[in-house]
């Protein structure tokens, strides 16, 4: 049995937006048995470009059932159904968000049409909805509403059923039904990953963890390794492949960091590349004779804990020009110029002159102490809120004096800016350089909810 299904929204966004329509067919595979449709008061603005193109303006969604209010018919007429739409990741994210808002887990089997399109009937120009319907002779009525285009998604459906064929229905199957995968694993233990961030265990017949990975959607990415026939490796741990098990972390931050800790505690085989340091050169400083402050690159050691890592040599050295302009610091000092007397830099006029003594000590030391912070205790003594597990609580990762601490996760109505009080939730894990250069490099290229300086 399928459900076809097709959503209006206030915007594109599950995370921030709204469902102002939906349109649900139950369909057997030859026909509609059921079908339901309503405008839902999405309880925020509609903007006017949206309402120019579906024609859902405010005032008609003003009086229209809540989510809440549909939330238990939508659960029971699709429960034990395919979640069938046109871009199925769009319609399905919006309403497992809608749900998840009410603290429900909402999971279906999804096909999408689009997919199945392009594998069916290959060689269109556009995959599009309406482009589709337009090159295969399907009539939509009411463009760009729910009742509209989910119609028009059940006539491709049956298409799409009639060129697939009653005695070739492999190509419905969830990506996990192929050759390689142990079949001592039951099908029902996959449908129940969450599509939620975290971190997830492969475990072989004897309960040995044989590989550990992270993701934004938990079941998405097992999916991923499972649907791989292509590497003899891949091959090789789906055979093995017995159990799975996950933990929900909600974000991605404590997902990352979750997953390098339990690489190092448990070193599964399938994870061999990961167990190994991926960050092989590190920025290192040192006084010289004459007490100047000296930056340099050297391979990373289990001794001492650089100031910030790199993935390679040359990414290292571009970094350490690139610190050495933006400080204004000597060349010379720090390894990039070889010279008896000054250097080169000093005789252009854009150094000082450490590099012969020439600048005072004290002043030189500043300056690459101001480096060195700033790569380093960029991060400083600092609380990081961010998502938890549920819509009730927050995550909090816990650095001072540069340093990893460890990460809880505190009830909504706990957050605090007061760090002693997150001490005493923390639980402990181990600093070392993957942990800095995970933070580092997640804090540079997403955006967190709240980060607390103290």
């Amino acid at each position: 049995m399928f459900s076809v299904i097709d959503i209006e929204t206030t915007g594109g966004s599950y995370l921030n937006d709204k469902i102002t329509e939906i349109a649900i067919y139950i369909h057997d595979g030859e026909k509609i048995v059921d079908e339901y449709s309503t405008l839902i008061n999405p309880e925020k603005y509609i903007p006017n470009f949206i309402t120019a193109m579906t024609g859902i303006s405010n005032e008609m969604v003003a009086d229209a059932p809540k989510f809440f209010e549909v939330a238990r018919h939508i659960v029971e007429l699709t429960d034990g159904k395919v979640f069938v739409a046109h871009n199925v990741g769009f319609d399905y994210n919006f309403v497992r968000h809608e749900f998840k808002r009410l603290g429900y887990e909402y999971t279906r089997k999804q096909l999408c049409t689009v997919k199945l399109s392009r594998k069916l009937i290959p060689g269109k120009r556009s995959y599009s909805l309406g482009n589709l319907c337009n090159d295969l002779d399907i009539r939509i009525e009411n463009r760009h509403r729910a009742a509209g285009d989910a119609l028009a998604t059940v006539k491709l459906f049956e298409l799409l059923l009639k060129t697939n064929g009653k005695d070739s229905p492999n190509c419905f199957n969830d990506p996990y039904l192929l050759k390689g995968l142990n079949p001592s694993i039951n099908e029902a233990l996959i449908d129940k990953l969450p599509e939620d961030t975290g971190v997830y265990y492969f475990y072989n017949q004897k309960g040995d963890i044989i590989y550990i990975g992270k993701s934004k959607n938990i079941r998405k990415r097992v999916l991923t390794h499972l649907a791989n026939n292509k590497l003899l490796k891949a091959m090789e741990m789906k055979n093995q492949l017995h159990d799975i098990s996950y933990e929900i972390t909600g974000s991605e931050l404590i997902a990352l960091l979750m997953e390098s800790e339990e690489i190092k505690t448990h070193r599964p085989v399938f994870n061999r590349s990961q167990r190994q340091v991926s960050f092989h050169y590190g920025l290192f400083f040192s006084e010289n004779e004459q007490g100047y402050l000296c930056l340099n690159i050297a391979r990373n050691n289990r001794k001492n804990l650089p100031v910030t890592t790199f993935i390679s040599s040359f990414e290292a050295s571009d970094f350490m020009f690139y610190v050495t302009e933006k400080f204004h610091l000597c060349q010379k000092l720090n390894g990039l110029y070889e010279s008896q007397g000054s250097c080169f830099q000093h005789g252009i006029g854009q150094c000082a002159g450490a590099c012969i003594g020439k600048e005072p000590v004290d002043e030189y030391n500043q300056r690459v102490q101001a480096a060195i912070d700033y790569y380093r205790v960029k991060q400083g003594n600092m609380l990081i809120y961010d998502k938890g597990r549920n819509n009730n609580e927050k995550s909090v990762v816990m650095i001072e004096n540069g340093n990893y601490l460890g990460y809880c996760y505190m009830d909504y109505d706990s957050v605090t800016t007061d760090p002693e009080f997150v001490r005493d939730c923390i639980r402990s894990y181990r600093d070392n350089r993957d942990v800095q250069a995970i933070i580092r490099n997640y804090l540079n290229q997403h955006k967190v909810e709240k980060i607390i300086r103290f």
